[in-house]
C-alpha cells in the first residue's frame, strides 16, 4: 500500500514540476513568482517529504523485486520490510539537516 501511495505522490510532483517548468515559456514573471514560492519553509518541508517518498519507493521497490525473483523472498518479506524501514529511517535522519538547513536557520537563527 505504501509503495502505491508514494508512487502516486511522486507522480503528482512530476506533473507539477513539468507544469512549472513549462511556465517559463508562457510567462517568465509568473515562473519567477512560482520559483520564489519554492524558497519558503512550507515548500522546504514538502521537499523533505518528497525525498522521504522517493527514498522509500526506491528501497521498497528493491524489496518487491527480491520478493518476486528470489526463491526465499516470499518467506523473508517481513524481515526485508523492516530492513527497508530501518535503512530508510537512517538515511532520512542523515538527510534531515542538509535538506532542511534553510528552514531551520530561518526558524532558529545561526
Amino acid at each position: 500500500m505504501a509503495h502505491r501511495v508514494t508512487g502516486v505522490l511522486i507522480f503528482f510532483f512530476l506533473f507539477a514540476h513539468v507544469l512549472d517548468t513549462a511556465l517559463v515559456r508562457v510567462s517568465p514573471e509568473s515562473y519567477d513568482t512560482v520559483i520564489a514560492t519554492y524558497k519558503t519553509w512550507p515548500v522546504n518541508l514538502m521537499e523533505y517529504g518528497l525525498t522521504a517518498a522517493i527514498l522509500f519507493h526506491a528501497l521498497n521497490g528493491l524489496r518487491v523485486i527480491a520478493v518476486d525473483f528470489w526463491s526465499r523472498g516470499p518467506r523473508l518479506q517481513k524481515q526485508m520490510l523492516w530492513t527497508v524501514v530501518g535503512i530508510w529511517v537512517v538515511l532520512m535522519a542523515g538527510a534531515f539537516y542538509p535538506i532542511l538547513e534553510h528552514t531551520l536557520l530561518s526558524w532558529f537563527g545561526k
